[in-house]
């Protein structure tokens, strides 16, 4: 039996080794040891902060959702 695909991009969380802005809005600062949210869009790579991260995730699973009650009914 084939394995289920995901339609998830590839995602982590990982610790920021040195200090730069969130990729979701510049305002936000990350320093060095701070969690993040790293995201692969082919060869590269976005990070996002713990609460943009939030809100991106919390969106994404209400989407989720829906599709799944849209796909049941």
């Amino acid at each position: 039996m084939p394995k289920p695909k995901s339609i998830l991009q590839r995602v982590a969380v990982d610790v920021a080794k040195k200090a730069h802005d969130c990729q979701h809005n510049s305002k936000h600062r990350l320093v060095a040891g701070d969690k993040r949210l790293k995201v692969w869009k082919g060869r590269s790579h976005e990070h996002f902060c713990v609460n943009c991260a939030l809100e991106i995730i919390e969106r994404d699973m209400e989407k989720l959702v829906e599709l799944t009650g849209l796909l049941r009914s």
